[in-house]
């Protein structure tokens, strides 16, 4: 039979590579896969596509030649399956139901409503349950999700191209800082994020139009301004361009407030693009998850630093990153990474 941990470990993978098709797609749903296995052989796979649509448990037993095939198998998700009605009845009832044997799921809800459920009823039930593996990876699928459920507000990415000076302003005549390549990403890392943030002031200098470009059937996210004096130009393509419907205005509060207030929204994703001032605001509050920054090989000197605000005020304080990986887009290279929990204490 061979290694029973590695065997649910191999299964809970191709799991994973489900939920990966519906990842930036189900908001303000998480992103989860589905794999139903029987004597070692992969009987059909799931992945949820859309909020509202069936969830991967579902989509995995539709894709059944035969549902009697599922009595006596075992199903891997990404995720503990629901235990209650949403929009979609709960997937333990359906498990029960199809005579699944055994459920192996990575990581628990992180709702504490829901955390756990799916265990106790699937166990009185007499179905083996199996949790924790693969969890971290599990887990850091949906981490926008998690961070939406838990802290009431949505991840925050802090996003920047600049030059290897950690400048964002070129010189005259010069659009570009980054690589056309570096340029594409970026418009992929809009691609799954909810809503895309940026202060007053890049509205009034730059006219941005902060919409998704080059990636057929992608979705556009939310674009937020957070501004204090609220002079914006009305002439603004985020006023008149035919998304002007999920432009947002966040005057007289807090940024912190402002993404509370996309939450609300059900917005579980936040890219903040700039510019300083917005992006030090961020940091200084430790609002910050991730980083992602793409650095041309190019110094310019002068103009406007990258990240702005009072800055960290001890080197524990600063924006320490985990988990950091580089690469390498045309002349550009990519960094990217989390910021370490631990070191989120605000300044007040």
């Amino acid at each position: 039979m061979g290694n029973p941990k590695a065997q649910d470990e191999r299964f809970l993978r191709k799991a994973i590579a489900e939920a990966l098709r519906g990842y930036g797609h189900t908001s303000p749903n998480p992103a989860v896969g589905a794999v139903i296995v029987k004597h070692g052989k992969i009987l059909g796979t799931g992945w949820h596509q859309k909020a509202g649509a069936p969830h991967a448990e579902i989509e995995a037993l539709h894709s059944l030649k035969n549902l009697k095939a599922a009595r006596g198998a075992t199903i891997y998700i990404t995720l503990e399956p629901c235990s209650t009605h949403g929009k979609t009845p709960p997937c333990t009832e359906a498990i029960v139901q199809a005579g699944i044997a055994r459920v192996v799921y990575g990581a628990t809800d992180p709702n504490p409503r829901h955390a756990g459920r799916a265990k106790i009823l699937l166990e009185k039930s007499g179905i083996s349950v199996t949790s924790g593996i693969l969890e971290k990876k599990c887990a850091s699928i949906n981490e926008a999700w998690n961070v939406w459920i838990s802290k009431s507000r949505p991840l925050v990415i802090a996003k920047a191209g600049m030059s290897l000076d950690g400048r964002i302003t070129s010189p005259p005549g010069q659009r570009w800082i980054t690589s056309k390549e570096s340029r594409a990403d970026a418009m992929r890392l809009r691609s799954t994020c909810d809503a895309i943030l940026v202060g007053g002031e890049t509205v009034r200098a730059d006219n941005p139009k902060l919409t998704v470009r080059g990636i057929p059937g992608a979705r556009q996210p939310i674009r937020a301004i957070w501004t204090k004096s609220g002079n914006l130009p009305s002439s603004a393509h985020l006023f008149t361009d035919r998304h002007k419907n999920k432009t947002r205005v966040f005057q007289g509060v807090s940024l912190r407030e402002a993404l509370r207030l996309l939450a609300k929204e059900g917005v579980q994703s936040v890219l903040i693009e700039g510019g300083g001032r917005t992006l030090g605001e961020a940091f200084d509050r430790k609002l910050v998850d991730r980083v992602v920054f793409y650095v041309a090989p190019v110094i310019f000197g002068g103009g406007t630093p990258a990240v702005g605000g009072r800055g960290a005020v001890s080197p524990e304080l600063g924006g320490l990153l985990e988990d950091v990986e580089y690469q390498g887009l045309g002349p550009d290279i990519k960094i990217s990474g989390r910021v370490i929990p631990a070191r989120q204490e605000a300044i007040l």
